[in-house]
């Protein structure tokens, strides 16, 4: 002690010293056992691993273990991926190829729409009437408007016969130039009937009159083509393909193609009737045409013999080329051919799931019928239910009814066609036919196959398909359409035997199987 009341320096650091030396307590001070040992309790601190420093990392790197490692893995891992390539190489290669899409004209996307009276069509009578139902038309997915005769002519009088002007009373070239712009704008296409005599006896005329006959055709033809009509139609082919000069008409046609240089290709159509399946064929073999519609399925009415005319028709010639119908060949409503509600459908039906491009006259989508010989006058607002409270002649409502319905199934079988590769452009296979039955099989590389099966007798058919050689058939399919009451939508039915009531038939869809 160097003064009272301080301490020396070496007494507080043996303060210090002995405080250390004994144990903290809870609230800080300092604990000494009672036996003189003294415990030190060691605060826990938390331990952190740092893992291996950069240094010794490096000298573990080049070690003999760790060189084999990395070699080892290395070595797994190209393994694996060639592995995958393999498997990957075998699995393309073993796969089946995809059948090359065939290219497909406007004519073939859709069916086409006969208009051959326009005061039947429109309450106008005139072609600017025809534009006001574009949009209706459009809802059934037509790619094509057939329309006319309408150009200036007489009966059997050649003198007065101008295919590049429009008769008056049907329109104006303005009004056709409008539709034109209209409908392509819808995906439409218009072609014009340019027969020459349509009001007469002899659609070609007699007589030594044919050079002038052509003469004016081809001038006409390259005339509308030019002014972007899509397409020239001529009834009575076999006559107009047997004339001099014939083929500076699809000449013309695909001359035009050539210089316009139109996304659209331009079709030459013909039309015949009465002709065999020999003479039909022939026709597309020698008469250059783009699309020949023919009134076959008409003139042939057994089940064997539609099955024989079709097969040979699609052997002979591309289905591209080949125009379906059921009446409109002659003018004729599909509805006076099928005489009853049930075979309209069903052979609309037909016509839709068949090879090739169908072809209806105005009406057909409702089932219009004529009463005689004189044109019947389209029905429109078929689907314009009544007003509540308003008198209903039940006679009338339910034939509206019935209309409406037949556009329904009319429109989904149109649609179908156009979604389904194997009813576009798929094959066609005969499976089984008899007296009033057909049934066939429509396929395509792997898309949804489908089978058609029709019975257009007045007594039930039972129909056994056969399987082909392109296509193994399963047992059962589902059934995708059906007029047949005792045949549900979305059922399942064996294609063992398929049983049909009397007009009535059914779309059957079953998937592709390698």
């Amino acid at each position: 002690m160097t003064k009272e009341g301080e301490l020396d320096i070496k007494d507080l650091e043996l303060i210090d010293m002995d405080s250390e030396t004994q144990p903290m307590t809870a609230d800080g001070a300092v604990a000494a056992e009672k036996n003189g040992t003294v415990k030190i309790k060691v605060p826990e601190e938390e331990v952190k691993f740092t893992g291996l420093s950069k240094d010794e990392l490096m000298k573990v790197a080049g070690t003999a273990g760790w060189v084999r490692t990395r070699w080892v893995l290395l070595g797994l891992f190209w393994l694996g991926w060639l592995g995958m390539l393999a498997g990957a190489i075998v699995i393309i290669v073993q796969a089946p190829r995809c059948q090359p899409i065939p290219e497909m004209n406007w004519w073939n996307d859709g069916p086409l729409y006969q208009i051959d009276d326009l005061a039947a069509f429109t309450e106008e009578g005139q072609i600017k009437g025809v534009v006001e139902k574009l949009d209706m038309l459009n809802q059934l997915k037509v790619k094509g408007l057939l329309l006319g005769p309408f150009h200036q002519a007489q009966a059997n009088q050649l003198s007065t016969l101008d295919l590049q002007k429009i008769d008056p009373a049907k329109g104006t070239l303005e009004e056709l130039q409008s539709l034109m712009e209209k409908a392509h704008k819808k995906g439409i296409s218009v072609v014009l009937d340019l027969t020459p005599n349509y009001l007469g006896n002899k659609p070609w005329f007699s007589g030594g009159k044919s050079v002038e006959v052509m003469e004016k055709l081809k001038e006409a033809a390259k005339y509308w083509l030019d002014l972007g009509v899509d397409g020239i139609k001529v009834s009575d082919l076999g006559a107009a393909s047997a004339m001099v000069d014939w083929q500076s008409i699809p000449d013309t046609t695909l001359n035009n193609d050539t210089e316009t240089e139109l996304p659209r290709k331009k079709a030459l159509i013909g039309v015949v009737s009465g002709k065999s399946v020999t003479q039909v064929s022939e026709l597309l073999n020698t008469s250059s045409v783009n699309l020949l519609v023919s009134d076959l399925l008409t003139n042939i009415t057994g089940g064997l013999e539609r099955a024989q005319a079709i097969e040979l028709l699609l052997e002979r010639n591309d289905q591209r080329n080949v125009g379906w119908t059921l009446g409109a060949a002659t003018s004729t409503h599909l509805a006076n051919e099928a005489k009853t509600p049930e075979l309209l459908k069903l052979y609309q039906l037909l016509l839709f799931t068949l090879p090739g491009t169908p072809v209806f006259l105005y009406g057909d989508e409702i089932g219009l019928q004529a009463q005689g010989k004189e044109s019947p006058m389209m029905l429109w607002d078929i689907e314009k239910e009544p007003e509540e409270g308003a008198a209903v002649n039940e006679t009338a409502e339910a034939d509206r009814k019935a209309r409406a319905e037949n556009r329904k199934w009319f429109k989904t079988l149109s649609d179908l066609r156009g979604k389904e590769r194997s009813l576009l452009h798929g094959e066609y296979h005969t499976l089984n036919s008899s007296g009033s039955a057909l049934a066939y099989l429509r396929l395509w590389d792997q898309s949804d196959r489908y089978v058609v099966a029709v019975n257009w007798g007045s007594a039930p058919a039972t129909l056994t398909p056969r399987s082909t050689g392109k296509a193994e058939l399963p047992t059962e399919a589902m059934v995708r359409l059906s007029t047949d009451t005792e045949l549900e939508v979305e059922s399942m039915v064996s294609l063992n035997a398929i049983t049909l009531g009397p007009g009535s038939g059914v779309l059957l869809q079953f998937p592709f199987t390698s």
